[in-house]
């Protein structure tokens, strides 16, 4: 009798245990999209590596690593104009990629969310964001889809850079920048893969 109960312990144990599944970087994509007074500009940054850890078949945990210095621009055709612009993105100015290459995103609770109808929002996500080595909370909705040993994300995130101390252009902090005003918030719309 003991030899039985400690196999259905141990079989429900190993059931119960998270599967970590890993990112793929080739097919995740991150768009993020800026907004100033005169218009906008978007384009991408590569997600370097990451997991995400899945129990019961439903979502658990997982952590992301940020390729600051891929970060790209997509609007804007003219390839010396385009130059410019990445280059300040990637000055102190903005991430200080140089001093700063990487950012994490650390989930810390994922919930699910009742009555979601499909192509909705089905999970609320809350993790660490650690851009130039500040750390702050952010929570989101997003549509999480799980099937075996495979899962997926898709959200859009909207985050105040000031409290990654990105201050540049920003009202908050200067004063009469007329048309050289940039907003504080921009989005990041997530698109990860990932799979055992």
């Amino acid at each position: 009798m003991k030899k039985i109960l400690a196999t259905i312990l141990l079989a429900s144990s190993a059931f119960a245990a998270p599967n970590t599944l890993s990112l793929d970087t080739q097919s995740s994509v991150l768009k993020w999209t800026g907004k100033k007074v005169t218009g906008e500009h978007f384009g991408t940054v590569k997600v370097a590596s990451g997991n995400v850890e899945l129990a019961d078949g439903s979502l658990k945990g997982g952590t992301f690593e940020i390729d600051m210095k891929s970060i790209f621009v997509k609007d804007i055709e003219d390839p010396k104009y385009n130059k410019k612009l990445t280059d300040h993105l990637l000055s102190e100015d903005f991430f200080a990629a140089l001093e700063f290459p990487k950012a994490q995103f650390t989930i810390n609770e994922a919930k699910k969310l009742g009555d979601s109808k499909p192509g909705e929002p089905n999970y609320e996500i809350t993790g660490t964001l650690n851009v130039k080595g500040i750390e702050n909370q952010v929570t989101f909705p997003a549509i999480v889809e799980i099937n075996g040993k495979e899962a997926s994300a898709k959200a859009t995130v909207t985050l105040d850079r000031t409290k990654w101390n990105v201050k540049y252009g920003s009202g908050k902090f200067f004063e009469n920048l007329g048309d050289k005003l940039i907003y504080d918030d921009f989005t990041v719309e997530l698109d990860v893969k990932a799979s055992a």
